[in-house]
């Protein structure tokens, strides 16, 4: 007689990103796979799952769950309970469930996927040339979500009646669109307009082929994407390109392009493994590959740069129109200067209105502003510049439970973070917080990533500085009745420690903290800075020599500013020196009045401005268009293969190390007498830096015991930095940590003072 075998039912939930990812209809195949009964739903905060069958069948079906999961989804916990069998009769899948207080991951957007590729360019596909085509493997997800549980009434789709067909294709549990929320054809989903810059629409048999003849014929095009307008126009065109640089006022700033395929990036650029599979990548980023020579893109695209930022298509738009077009095309973001990216079709026209000739738009709304990701690759590993589209919100994962708290970031690049549990939602990048645009779409994204993740924050964390219009917004709901705790963040602390909860470390470390400007406990300006910190508290065990920044914000759009600061601070003034010849002698009698009377000009510990000076005073760059201009060209001009580097001092004063300057402009003053070439002096100069930062850390380490050093802040954006400071301190022995998918810039602050302030707020709690 045959054993009869034991039925068992299995209560799971899966967390993670397992919504808009294809879970359920997975789950459902690997439940008939193994001839299984039961149900699967969304609820809120998680996928919930009843499965009843035979053991071992029980078992199979958990292994696979993980190990066979979606490409997109990103499991992070499963957990099961036993429950008494109740006889299913099958496996279905049931309706959303909406619960109060919980909380789901949400996707970011995705770039398109093979299969959905190859329908659009197939002429006997219903999908053909479709500019919205998406399954559950690709397509929008966070710039169209409205609430969670992700479901289409939720989302900006939800105007959009799918037709019969489409609609078969949602409820099938077999099909790769089933529940896939923008799923749409050309017969029932959003369709492309083309207007002039006043929206008259513009005749048209067909849009995308119009669109691409007006690129190709020099205009230049905005096309609304997946979270925002991107400024188009033909990337190999210097009249084009100058064009839309006069239109938006950036002389001078690098302008992303985006090009038809891997193989035609690597006619513009050289393109590494990693390289190649971070532009292939479902995040689809911008990626800064080494310019080839020869290269048909105008060097007007990024003017004195020896990189080129490169993105493939990540929309079947984008598809399209590459195409069509034949041609490398810039794409960069439509905007003014640091306004946020526009994203509604009526904001469009009225902020691009006098940048675009033309506007490709379409009706299918954006939620939420989203840019694209910048990123480039050091030392064989990703290092994200700027986090968006494909990263946010997707969160930094904390190794311990954190309380609900608002971390508002610095003023450039910023970023919020918002906290809850395990998980710390670092933003998407919102821009320089320096208008009133960028502040509104800063505070409206607050609100929707607390909305979306359930966050009530009892705590508010903040930079220090006091004009920072993120620190006045933080003053202003300080004013407002409530019972939230408001916890200051010295600005390199947070840099430190964002550095390290990426690299999940919590003991404390050695912190080089090195930027362009942050408010110090002292009241004077930071950026040099050598730190020993962990999560609760630092130490400045030294810095920088303090220079005078004479006219404040005026010595950092004028380099040559700084420079004649270093010369008269040190008594190195030489009237001689080629660079004064292109200041006026007024200009250089103010500056010496603010200087030694020491009138609006704080002192200033930057090497962020120790680069600006340098770069000046070589005749390099007097004045910027854009930040760290300067110091970039400076990096770029660097020669290799050169050992040398110049002398410098390490003095200490009251209890701290201090890096004089003093031998080290003599050194460069003196190269440049004797007709040094440029290349020569910056390559120097970048090993001066890379040893000062060796041998503070080798100091701090003596006294302290300490062999772990954490590398942060925007001058680490510097790749010929980065990479020598890396490499030496290895080789001296210590373990180096530094960041990747948090930018080390000021876009990673907001995580660190998060985290900052939960340490802090714990603290107070014990004693």
């Amino acid at each position: 007689m045959a054993k009869t075998k034991t039925v068992e039912l299995l209560g799971i939930s899966v967390r993670g990103v397992v919504q808009g990812v294809g879970f359920r209809p997975f789950v459902y195949q690997l439940a008939a796979k193994h001839g299984l009964k039961g149900w699967v739903c969304n609820t809120s905060g998680d996928v919930k799952i009843e499965v009843e069958g035979e053991g071992q069948a029980l078992e199979r079906f958990l292994a696979e769950l993980e190990s066979q999961a979606p490409p997109l989804a990103r499991i992070e916990s499963i957990a099961t309970t036993r429950l008494p069998p109740v006889g299913y009769a099958d496996f279905h899948i049931r309706e959303s469930i909406a619960e109060a207080d919980k909380y789901q991951l949400v996707s970011p957007d995705i770039a398109t996927c093979q299969p959905c590729q190859k329908e659009v360019f197939d002429p006997q596909n219903r999908r053909y040339r479709y500019p919205f085509t998406n399954c559950t493997n690709c397509g929008p997800r966070f710039t169209i979500i409205e609430d969670i549980p992700y479901d289409r009434p939720l989302t900006t789709m939800r105007r959009f009646r799918m037709c019969p067909h489409c609609q078969r294709e949602y409820d099938d549990p077999l099909d790769r669109r089933f529940h896939a929320q923008p799923n749409a054809c050309p017969r029932c989903g959003p369709r492309l307009e083309l207007t002039d810059n006043r929206g008259n629409p513009i005749p048209a048999e067909d849009v995308l082929t119009t669109a691409s003849q007006l690129l190709q014929g020099g205009k230049i095009v905005a096309v609304k994407g997946l979270g925002g307008f991107l400024l188009a126009c033909d990337a190999t065109s210097q009249e084009a390109v100058r064009l839309l640089r006069q239109r938006k006022r950036r002389p001078f700033k690098p302008l992303a392009i985006m090009v038809a395929s891997l193989e035609e990036a690597r006619k513009h650029c050289q393109v590494s493994a990693e390289e190649e599979r971070l532009l292939l990548s479902p995040e689809s980023p911008i990626v800064l590959l080494p310019w080839k020579a020869g290269s048909p893109v105008t060097p007007e695209v990024a003017p004195n740069l020896r990189y080129l930022g490169v993105m493939l298509p990540y929309t079947p738009l984008h598809h399209l129109l590459l195409r069509e077009t034949g041609l490398p095309l810039v794409m960069t973001s439509g905007n003014l200067s640091e306004e946020p990216i526009a994203k509604d079709n009526d904001e469009a026209l009225r902020r691009l209105g006098n940048l675009a000739d033309y506007f490709l738009m379409h009706d299918r709304d954006i939620y939420a502003r989203y840019d694209d990701s910048v990123t480039m690759v050091e030392l064989g590993r990703t290092r994200v510049l700027r986090r968006a589209r494909g990263y946010a919100p997707y969160p930094i994962h904390l190794p311990f439970p954190v309380r609900q708290i608002l971390a508002c970031g610095a003023e450039l690049k910023n970023t919020f973070c918002l906290t809850r549990e395990g998980h710390a939602f670092l933003s998407q990048h919102i821009g320089d917080l320096e208008n009133l645009e960028t502040l509104e779409h800063f505070e409206t994204t607050i609100e929707l990533y607390k909305k979306l993740f359930r966050i009530q924050p009892e705590a508010v964390a903040y930079d220090m500085h006091p004009e920072y219009l993120s620190t006045k917004y933080t003053k202003e709901l300080q004013a407002q009745p409530n019972n939230l705790a408001f916890v200051p963040v010295q600005h390199h602390h947070a840099h430190i420690v964002s550095c390290m909860v990426e690299n999940g470390v919590s003991e404390p470390v050695i912190g080089v903290s090195l930027d362009g400007v942050g408010y110090g406990t002292d009241g004077l300006i930071w950026g040099g800075e050598f730190l020993v910190a962990d999560y609760g508290r630092f130490q400045r065990w030294g810095h920088l020599e303090n220079m005078p920044l004479p006219g404040g914000a005026a010595a950092i759009k004028r380099p040559y500013r700084m420079a004649l600061s270093y010369l008269l601070e040190l008594g190195l003034f030489d009237p001689g020196l080629a660079f004064l010849k292109e200041i006026s002698a007024e200009e250089i009698r103010i500056v010496r009045g603010q200087v030694e009377k020491k009138f609006n000009s704080p002192l200033t510990s930057s090497l962020g401005r120790l680069f600006d000076g340098v770069s000046a005073l070589i005749g390099l760059r007097g004045e910027i268009d854009y930040e760290a201009q300067a110091a970039i060209e400076l990096e770029m001009l660097s020669a290799p293969g050169v050992a040398e580097e110049y002398p410098f001092s390490i003095a200490e004063e009251e209890g701290k190390y201090v890096i004089k300057l003093g031998e080290l402009f003599v050194a460069i003053i003196s190269d440049m007498k004797r007709g040094t070439p440029n290349p020569i002096i910056a390559a120097r100069f970048h090993n001066t830096v890379t040893r000062m930062v060796l041998r503070m850390c080798q100091l701090i380490s003596e006294k302290t015991g300490l062999k772990v050093v954490a590398l942060s802040g925007g001058v680490f954006q510097n790749r010929l930095l980065f990479r020598l400071t890396h490499v030496a301190l290895e080789g001296a022995g210590f373990q180096v940590l530094s960041h990747n998918l948090v930018p080390t810039n000021d876009g990673g602050i907001s995580l660190g003072q998060a985290v900052i302030a939960n340490a802090i707020l714990d603290n107070k709690k014990r004693n």
